[in-house]
């Protein structure tokens, strides 16, 4: 029988997996919150990736920060590294958020010693998301309502009010708007066309914003080709971390790009938002979500026009 979630009340370890990606991470903050609020006395420790492993452990959520090395299935020495640090915690109750098969196999690494109460998919845990459909659900409903079976109701969207970060290493002024034309390498379906993104820096430069290219270090040739449109461009791809987007966020006048991770940085960080999508993504499942996000899709991103988005742009700004 699964424990009494009243016994939130003591002192207990807790194990909380999200592995990523950014956009995953962003929308599993209020999760992670109403975990800690449950939980106000344990001790609780988030199993997550490299990526995020320093914005998790500046959050409120988390006592500890443990990454995962994501072992492959020939690395049998890493997966009982894995094994004995799971067992060894003794861990109260773990909130599986990543929900993935590598997640749910997790659940059978304790095997054949005691299981602690389980809240994810993995079969044969204590407190199963029991809902055939959950693939259906946007992801903020889906974590609210797995939480919901675990006795954890109440569950908000994130707030991200205590992230800090001094940008004012970037020499920005205060009319500046995000642009983030990249994403998955390998999902181009994804991407409106590089030179819609110049007329877009074109169009932001004739209302007196600056245009700011964001993308992670590999989107840096992509960037600065895009920035060379106009002198007043700036490419900060490689340069920001994830507190630097929430805090970029913040203060411009707006953010528009792709369906990609740092995109639901903006949305969540309070910033207007206009996000582009393709056939390739179904914002119903995913979208950002965030005090003003307005989101834009066609079939092929080809088919969207610099004049459609250039309304939308004065519709957000408004």
């Amino acid at each position: 029988m699964p424990k009494n979630d009243s016994e939130n009340s003591e002192a207990h370890k807790i194990l909380v997996i999200k592995l990523g990606a950014l956009g995953d991470f962003v929308q599993a903050a209020g999760p992670f919150a109403a975990i800690r609020r449950h939980h106000q006395d344990a001790e609780i420790t988030l199993l997550t990736s490299p990526p995020f492993a320093e914005f998790a452990g500046a959050s409120p959520w988390f006592d500890n920060i443990e990454i995962d090395s994501r072992p492959s299935a020939l690395q049998f020495g890493d997966w009982l590294a894995l094994r004995r640090w799971l067992r060894g915690q003794d861990f109260s109750r773990v909130y599986d958020l990543q929900t993935s098969d590598r997640s749910g196999f997790y659940f059978k690494l304790f095997w054949p010693g005691t299981k602690p109460d389980w809240s994810g998919i993995a079969p044969g845990c204590s407190h199963p998301h029991a809902n055939s459909r959950r693939d259906l659900m946007h992801t903020i409903e889906r974590q609210q309502e797995q939480l919901s079976m675990a006795g954890i109701a109440g569950v908000e969207t994130g707030d991200f009010s205590w992230v800090t970060a001094d940008i004012e290493r970037f020499g920005l002024d205060e009319n500046f708007a995000l642009i983030m034309p990249g994403g998955a390498a390998h999902r181009p379906d994804k991407r409106w066309s590089n030179e819609n993104y110049q007329d877009l820096a074109r169009h932001l430069i004739s209302g007196g914003i600056t245009p700011v290219f964001i993308g992670g270090a590999d989107e840096l040739p992509l960037t600065l080709d895009l920035a060379k449109v106009d002198p007043m461009c700036l490419s900060l791809a490689g340069e920001t971390t994830i507190s630097d987007l929430f805090v970029l966020a913040r203060n411009a006048k707006l953010a528009i790009g792709n369906d990609t991770g740092p995109m639901h940085a903006a949305a969540a960080g309070g910033c207007k938002t206009v996000v582009l999508y393709s056939a390739a993504s179904d914002p119903t499942l995913c979208a950002q979500r965030g005090e003003d996000v307005t989101i834009h899709r066609v079939d092929d991103l080809k088919e969207l026009s610099i004049e459609t988005v250039t309304q939308d742009l004065a519709l957000a700004s408004t």
